[in-house]
């Protein structure tokens, strides 16, 4: 019997679109399903799951609403920095979660459960961005497995001691050519009044820029606005719940970080090229460094396919720390600065501390690893503003975490300044400027549990903590060695994450020439 090519072709397209909506109602409901029935056995608690959405629109309308005023600098900053987050908590308590889409992730507070998930990184991944996002910058911290192990190796040498040590002139021209601009802005009585944020964010990137590519800074600065750009395209993006095929669509957004991406990557080629041609070895920048790593584990491991790191992951690992490295120092100086303005005590304390190891002479690598009051302020400023609010990981196998089962594809969200904010964990005066708790170091005020990463934890921790300490610390020391500030009345303190956590409506303040 002859069967015709008609009936052949319904069939199997029937096959195939009965497959394709069996997977997609699994992926929007029968999963999720199962997977929330799995998380309340065990006592966690949250909304019920809500067809593909899931707390995706409450949280969106949470956010809008919070960012929509300003609050008292006194003010309790979690429900503002991450409204839906701490309205779950409120409800429902710590063992609890929502949803991401049809993603469940559960919050993790408790310090043991934490310092497990830093530990254990084969078992709690960083998920994947979707592949607009990695459009900003993909790099050794997204990497997993034996990928993340090569890129760190390549990478480690470009943040020894001995490296900073020599990055810190540039450190110091940026700084001062900031503070430059500040005092041809003093007027004739001595102060002025200056929204600080723009201003350290170019100072910021100005040391990435110089740190990263010596001579070619100027490229770099470049770089810094097209990524500071592409960030902001990224939290447009990611407010909306990720399906497959999304990046294909020619929207504008989608257009424009599409661009930005190819000039980036023009531009970092050709800085690369350049310095592969030049007769003198640069390796006193992070590019020079890096190159010259990468070199060495080529040579190392010969001409195997996985030696070393391809011109593409030069150009990532650039791109990350473009964008981290500007970023989380600029954040932690301007709260620092704003939460200065504010305890004048505290500042008094933290210039009286930087003359008497500094006097007027220029600050050295040693004199800032001693600045013991300048580091409490720090801590204090990273506990109460940590630059990253959360932290997510994934599990891509039935995981044991504590006493709970967590199913494979079921997120872990460590929310940051949470656990920074936690009475139980701080004491009576957790939502207050105190760095005297830091008097005695970081394990001293934790009592030795983690309940304080701002740059992360574990072997995972930030690569670039030393760096961004040092340049922030070179930084406020030349700041109080020159000016004395207090918050401006035109202030509006408004906390938001736009990745990192920043100063929504900037940090007005009023300086005064020393």
């Amino acid at each position: 019997m002859e069967i015709s090519l008609d009936k052949v072709a319904s069939s199997v397209l029937f096959v195939i679109m009965t497959t394709l909506s069996c997977m997609i109602l699994n992926w929007v409901w029968l999963r999720p399903k199962y997977l929330e029935r799995c998380l309340r056995k065990q006592g966690l608690v949250g909304n019920s799951y809500r067809l593909f959405f899931g707390d995706t629109k409450d949280s969106s309308m949470m956010i809008k609403q919070a960012s929509s005023k300003h609050i008292e600098l006194s003010d309790d900053i979690v429900p503002y920095v991450l409204p839906f987050e701490h309205h779950t908590v409120k409800r429902y308590g710590k063992n609890s979660f929502t949803w991401l889409g049809p993603t469940p992730r559960i919050n993790i507070t408790s310090p043991e459960q934490i310092k497990d998930v830093f530990t254990r990184i084969g078992d709690f991944q960083r998920p994947k961005p979707n592949p607009l996002v990695r459009l900003l910058a993909m790099g050794v911290i997204n990497y997993e497995g034996e990928k993340w192990a090569k890129h760190r190796k390549i990478i480690n040498p470009a943040f020894h001691i001995e490296k900073l040590k020599l990055m810190l002139p540039a450190f110091y021209q940026s700084c001062i050519d900031m503070i430059s601009q500040w005092e041809r802005l003093i007027a004739e009585d001595g102060s002025c009044e200056l929204d600080v944020w723009p201003y350290l964010e170019n100072m910021s990137s100005d040391v990435i820029s110089r740190t990263a590519f010596g001579s070619s800074y100027k490229e770099g600065k470049r770089i810094f606005e097209l990524q500071k750009e592409q960030a902001q395209l990224v939290v447009k993006v990611e407010k909306s719940v990720y399906f497959p095929g999304l990046r294909f669509l020619p929207t504008k957004t989608h257009r424009r970080m599409k661009e930005i991406e190819r000039e980036v990557r023009d531009l970092l080629i050709g800085i690369i090229n350049k310095r592969e041609k030049a007769s003198k070895v640069i390796n006193d920048d992070l590019l020079g460094i890096l190159m010259e790593s990468n070199s060495r584990e080529i040579k190392e491991f010969g001409n195997k396919k996985s030696a070393g790191m391809s011109i593409k992951d030069v150009i990532e690992e650039c791109k990350l720390f473009y964008f981290v490295g500007e970023e989380t120092t600029s954040v932690l100086l301007v709260w620092t600065m704003v939460l200065l303005s504010k305890y004048s005590n505290w500042q008094a304390r933290a210039r009286e501390e930087v003359l008497q190891v500094f006097g007027k002479n220029r600050p050295d690598f040693d004199g800032l690893n001693h600045l013991k009051i300048v580091t409490m302020i720090l801590n204090e400023a990273m506990r109460l503003y940590p630059p990253g609010a959360s932290l997510l990981r994934i599990v891509h196998k039935e995981t044991k975490l504590g006493n709970l089962i967590i199913l494979a594809g079921v997120e872990i969200a460590l929310p940051t300044i949470l656990v920074h904010h936690d009475y139980e964990l701080w004491g009576e005066n957790a939502k207050q400027f105190n760095p005297e708790r830091f008097s005695e170091g970081i394990s001293k005020a934790t009592k030795g549990q983690v309940s304080f990463f701002p740059f992360g934890g574990g072997p995972r921790i930030c690569i670039g903590q030393n760096f961004a300490l040092i340049e922030t610390k070179m930084a406020l020391s030349l700041i109080l060695l020159n000016f004395s500030f207090e918050t401006s009345s035109s202030y509006a303190h408004a906390p938001c994450s736009i990745i990192t956590l920043q100063p929504q409506f900037g940090a007005h303040i009023i300086l005064h020439k020393i």
